[in-house]
């Protein structure tokens, strides 16, 4: 979900950016017979692309805490453990980069132009979003992955609900742990979402979960 938002907030950045930049500049349009000044609906072009911008990190941002709150339920798995460290660095340099580059878009915006002071606004409540996340997750050791009668759970910076219903194989492909399913459906965590020293504890939990006459697990998983 992560990859997808942030190519759709790259994609939609580049016309709002252009738009900043003709207004903030008063350059000529040329087609429109009028400068970025003087072009009108300037607000409404801000607010709608603002309020489509909130709406996507909004979203992010809430399927990120609910799932920590989730996981943190830990009388509701069979188990649950913190992820491991390598893959908690890997978290904070992601939610740090986002987080300052949310910042610097929210800057730009600023210096462009006084009229995408909306755009400013949620591009700063999105990158302290991300820094608060990073700082909590920390702080409270939020970012964990467990196991329940129904599924594998993974919260960090995203969050992965992997069910067993419908599954038929488990494979371990590099440092991705794949889950796939009936309709050719693949879900895939990190691996290094689970400590070594618990993987085969991990593992022995999976089979049991699951029907293994259905299920096959890979080699690669057996020794995982």
């Amino acid at each position: 979900m992560n990859k997808f938002i942030n190519i759709l907030f790259l994609l939609l950045l580049i016309p709002i950016v252009a738009l900043s930049i003709f207004v903030g500049f008063d350059l000529p349009i040329e087609i429109l017979r009028t400068s970025g000044k003087y072009l009108p609906h300037q607000h409404i072009y801000f607010l709608s692309f603002a309020i489509l911008f909130f709406i996507l990190g909004a979203r992010r941002s809430m399927r990120r805490w609910i799932g920590v709150r989730m996981v943190n339920k830990k009388e509701k798995f069979q188990w649950n453990e913190e992820i491991d460290k390598k893959r908690k660095s890997q978290v904070n340099m992601y939610l740090i980069i986002e987080g300052i580059l949310h910042l610097l878009i929210a800057m730009t915006f600023v210096l462009l132009t006084p009229k995408a002071l909306v755009m400013a606004c949620v591009f700063l409540a999105l990158g302290l979003d991300h820094l608060l996340f990073c700082i909590f997750g920390n702080v409270f050791h939020l970012w964990r992955v467990g196991v329940t009668n129904k599924a594998v759970v993974v919260a960090e910076r995203d969050f992965k609900v992997l069910y067993f219903s419908g599954l038929r194989k488990v494979s371990v492909h590099q440092q991705t742990l794949f889950f796939d399913y009936i309709k050719e459906l693949q879900l895939a965590i990190s691996i290094d979402n689970i400590t070594p020293s618990n993987r085969s504890t991990f593992r022995n939990i999976i089979e049991e979960k699951v029907n293994r006459e259905r299920v096959h697990f890979t080699e690669s998983f057996k020794e995982f």
